[in-house]
């Protein structure tokens, strides 16, 4: 194959993942326009559109897309292969593509990645910031982070973080004028702090689960907030209950500035998981990470 083809699949694939000329050729390191050309240079020798552009997005074609889905893996496995050459090297080195939500990289990730980076200076980490349950695939990352219960079974998991669980909590000030709730149904009568959830934009029902019986709760209030700092910031102004993960309000409810309640029906669940597909190539500053990630704590 001519090398000016495979230049230009690379290019088409670069196109077609991220639905953008600008973000393509950013990562490319080639000029907007080039890039452009070079799509419709691809698109004559083929004799078909490849893409469909509009003023707003570009996507694949029918047949755009059937390109993308047969060599797609094969240029992944050979930058795999290429990537695993990294193990003749003395040092372990190379780049590691992460996907996880705010919570888990903060908690998890980045301890981990403070330690063990300083140690290895050749190993490169892109951690994207993400809790819209991304496909790590089709986004080419080399990992993702989720909650265990939410991990695909065709996935390699490992687990890099302790079970935890959410927790409704609220201000002193608020309890003085309503009675705390002695079960779930109860928080229809209260003020909560609704969660919008980034997958599908739609409001959050609180889980909870109580000898083996759970239940979800569809609340109501002033607020909704995606981001989880906030709607802790409002619970402690006295301004509804909210449900929030346990260790982000710790020292809140050690001052006794946040109450806790609800305990009873607040279950503990899966902790983070690191996944990556079955098919990936384990480098080793991938190994590297894994071990510097995966929990060895009490599995619960």
């Amino acid at each position: 194959m001519p090398r000016h083809d495979v230049n230009d699949l690379i290019a088409f694939l670069a196109v077609a993942r991220e639905r953008s000329f600008t973000r393509a050729a950013a990562r490319l390191g080639v000029s907007q326009s080039a890039l452009s050309h070079t799509m419709r240079a691809l698109e004559e020798r083929l004799g078909l559109r490849l893409l469909t552009r509009t003023t707003r997005s570009v996507a694949p074609t029918a047949a755009g897309e059937r390109l993308l889905q047969s060599i797609g893996p094969r240029f992944e496995e050979i930058e795999a292969e290429l990537a695993a050459l990294s193990a003749l090297r003395e040092r372990p080195a190379g780049s590691i593509r992460i996907n996880a939500g705010a919570h888990a990289a903060e908690t998890i990730l980045w301890p981990a990645l403070a330690s063990l980076l300083p140690r290895y200076p050749d190993i490169k980490v892109e951690l994207s910031i993400d809790d819209s349950l991304a496909d790590i695939v089709a986004g080419r990352f080399d990992a993702g982070v989720r909650l265990g219960e939410q991990v695909a079974r065709d996935m390699i998991a490992v687990r890099i973080g302790p079970d935890f669980r959410m927790v409704v909590v609220g201000a002193p000030a608020y309890f003085k004028q309503r009675e705390p709730p002695k079960r779930p149904q109860d928080l229809t009568r209260h003020d909560c702090i609704n969660i919008r959830l980034p997958t599908h934009g739609s409001i959050y029902a609180w889980e909870f689960e109580k000898r083996g019986r759970p239940l979800k709760a569809r609340v109501d209030g002033q607020l909704t907030f995606n981001s989880t700092p906030l709607r802790i910031k409002a619970a402690m102004a006295g301004l509804g209950l909210a449900y929030v993960s346990e260790d982000q309000v710790r020292p809140q409810l050690a001052k006794g500035q946040l109450l806790q309640v609800l305990d009873d029906w607040c279950a503990p669940f899966p902790g983070y998981h690191l996944y990556y597909p079955s098919r990936r190539q384990s480098s080793p500053a991938f190994a590297l990470l894994v071990d510097a990630l995966r929990y060895r704590g009490r599995e619960g």
